[in-house]
């Protein structure tokens, strides 16, 4: 196709939905936000496609590519607004779901209850039949069953079964043919199976996960429905791609089937951004904070790359499945502060949302939030997104006069107030994934992101330590742009508890075939440059007797190369050294058992470094304002529009930068400097 190659990434936030679009063959780069839409967000995503179209001259007929990060999966699990699920289980374990670890949300809190099983009892159906722990069948499937299941499940009104039999992730036969025999019983139910869904060990984990994916397709999928339709009519080339939890994109069809892989799309894709922007800057070690209206994000990036968990909690229901290392904190520009009943300020977690938004949006919030707070202090200039969202700082004032009269003090010392605690709320968390792990904060970059990220980055660094801030070009669509630099990619797992010894190395061998042999067969499907195709071993160990295991790095390999698991003792140093780093000791004399072998593909995402824009002449100063940095009152401050900015300027503070998507205030005695890239570096307290 001649003329412009268009790719865009949208990200969808809880009050306003990001476009990032790049012109792979010119090089452009264009930004838009919209409001966003939660009845509804497919509506928003297009609307923002017209706007590049109508506002910006894109031309979507030229747009090959779409990525996209989903909030939906997430807010049906927090709102419980998910299809009816049915679950099918082995005969004698239909409890499972309400049993649990029996574990309580919170150890010391009596009255606080683990959320109901989104499968009451009258959806949860057993079958005759018993697979045990080596794989072997001790009770035949009971088929004969099939019949009258099949009658209880349409009783039930179930739109979705998920089925999960033990020890299946071995064996997966029975479930297999329950799936086929229902299906022809109840052609239009949406069928999950664990073996698919989540084929390991740790029953109700599995379980749980399957049970979820199930909860999430009727949603997932009127919601993809809309989007692509919309989307094919809008720019009919455009190929969809989710982003799912594990920061790797996803075609739509398969979003469809496996809804649970997005249950963190649209924060594991600004982990992904961030950590595309630390290569740029050449910083490997990173703390992220992505603030937004509602949330923020926090996570860390270690030698360019985001950490994976692969067993997290959305909701307060446990999903084994890989998901980027991400810790969510209701702290963000719309979130509400309030007067506790011990008589404590607090913010959030409750926020103003899209609609009716801050005070200062004029659309009939009364409370103050945190955005009220940065306008009043003057951290904020009136109009944001480029003249799209006019601020009201008479009604920024209204919202806080009254916690002031309260607090006896000033309104801008109240404001204050309000941004010291949500400071504290975001570095409480920001210590958890640091210092809780053996990392120390003071040798990271901070990396603020997110429309609100950089308006509390100097406090935030100043609380743990940190000397350098990096903000990215666009901060504000941090989260959109790492879609499109976003890998594709699949995960391949197997169980397989064996102990680390010489002669279970066949064993291993053959069971990690498997996975290869799958993940070649994906990237064939992919048809990709093999250049841009790899696959990534890890291996979960663990001496024996311990609960739970290490993530063991064990090999890359290009497309075609046979994947192989590393020699015993090749593989034994690495676990040890993985042990020493997670606990300080390890005991070379103990026995090590291998629990599950992890394959990854990928297929690279794009190189946005054709996209770089041309530096500007760098008369950026456009105006002055009074600025509170602190309780010593406030102080006349330049203003600067961060696109007439040239690279390389120095910019030394007190400034406020402005832009599309954030605002960015430089304090005093701090230094900001514009990279090639357009990436601002602020060094504190000191020469850049």
């Amino acid at each position: 196709m001649a003329g412009p190659q268009w790719s865009v990434g949208i990200d969808t936030g809880g009050t306003f939905t990001d476009v990032y679009a790049v012109d792979l063959a010119g090089g452009a780069t264009l930004c838009a936000k919209t409001p966003s839409t939660p009845d509804d967000p497919s509506r928003a995503i297009l609307k923002g496609l017209q706007i590049l179209a109508d506002d910006l001259g894109v031309d979507l007929s030229h747009l090959l590519r779409l990525a996209h990060g989903t909030t939906v999966g997430t807010n049906a699990l927090i709102q419980r607004t998910g299809g009816r699920v049915g679950l099918l289980v082995t005969r004698g374990f239909v409890d499972l779901p309400a049993i649990g670890r029996q574990t309580r949300p919170r150890i010391f809190d009596l009255q606080t209850d683990a959320p109901p099983p989104l499968a009451g009892p009258e959806l949860r159906f057993e079958i005759t039949e018993r697979v045990l722990a080596d794989g072997s069948v001790l009770r035949p499937l009971a088929m004969e069953e099939v019949p009258a299941l099949a009658e209880a499940i349409r009783a039930s009104g179930a739109e979705a079964l998920s089925i999960c039999l033990l020890f299946s992730f071995l064996n997966p036969n029975h479930e297999q043919r329950l799936r086929e025999a229902l299906s022809a019983e109840l052609p239009d139910l949406r069928i999950s199976l664990s073996s698919e869904v989540q084929p390991e060990f740790r029953e109700y984990e599995r379980l749980n996960t399957t049970l979820i994916n199930g909860y999430l397709q009727s949603v997932m999928e009127g919601y993809i429905d809309r989007l692509d339709s919309g989307v094919e009519a809008l720019a009919p080339q455009a190929g969809l791609g989710i982003n799912q939890s594990s920061g790797g994109l996803m075609t739509a069809s398969l979003a469809r089937s496996f809804p649970v892989r997005t249950a963190l799309s649209g924060p594991a894709a600004g982990a992904v951004g961030a950590a595309y922007v630390a290569r740029q800057v050449g910083r490997q070690n990173v703390l992220t904070v992505d603030v937004g209206g509602t949330s923020a994000d926090v996570a860390l990036i270690v030698d360019y790359r985001p950490g994976i968990a692969r067993e997290r909690e959305v909701a307060g229901f446990p999903i084994r499945l890989p998901m980027v290392d991400i810790e969510t904190i209701g702290a963000g520009g719309g979130s509400i502060a309030w007067f506790d009943i011990d008589g404590l300020l607090k913010v959030g977690p409750r926020s103003a949302g899209a609609h009716p938004g801050p005070a200062c949006y004029g659309e009939g919030g009364t409370e103050a939030t945190v955005s009220d707070a940065n306008l009043v202090l003057g951290r904020l200039g009136g109009d944001l997104a480029n003249g799209g969202l006019n601020l009201r700082p008479d009604l920024a004032r209204d919202a806080i006069a009254p916690l002031a009269q309260r607090l006896d003090c000033k309104v801008e010392e109240a404001a204050l107030s309000i941004l010291q605690i949500v400071v504290s709320n975001m570095v409480r968390v920001l210590r958890s994934i640091s210092v809780e792990r053996g990392h120390d904060p003071t040798s990271f970059a901070l990396m603020p992101f997110g429309g609100a990220g950089p308006l509390h980055a100097r406090d935030i660094a100043v609380e743990l330590g940190i000397g350098e801030i990096i903000v990215p070009a666009a901060p504000g669509i941090v989260c959109a742009q790492g879609l499109l630099v976003a890998d594709r990619r699949e995960d391949f797992s197997a169980t397989r508890r064996l102990l680390l010894a010489a002669e279970n190395k066949t064993a291993l061998d053959e069971a990690l075939a498997g996975l290869d042999g799958a993940a070649e067969a994906w990237l064939s499907e992919a048809e990709a440059a093999p250049e841009a195709c790899r696959k990534e071993l890890v291996v979960e160990a663990r001496y024996e007797g311990q609960n739970f295991e290490l993530q063991v790095p064990a090999g890359r390999f290009g497309q075609g190369a046979a994947a192989a698991f590393p020699e015993i003792e090749t593989f034994r140093t690495a676990f040890l050294d993985e042990h020493r780093k997670a606990y300080g000791y390890a005991n070379p004399e103990a026995p090590v058992e291998v629990i599950n072998l992890r394959l990854t593909a990928f297929v690279a995402g794009l190189d946005l470094t054709v996209a770089k824009d041309e530096p500007a002449d760098g008369h950026g100063r456009t105006a002055e304002r009074q600025v509170w940095f602190d309780a010593s009152g406030p102080i006349t401050t330049r203003i600067y529009h961060r696109g007439d900015l040239a690279a390389e300027q120095r910019i030394p503070g007190p400034a406020i930068i402005e832009q599309l998507d954030t605002t960015i205030p430089i304090y005093p005695g701090d230094v900001g400097v514009l990279d090639h890239h357009g990436n601002l570096i602020i060094t504190l307290g000191g020469e850049a």
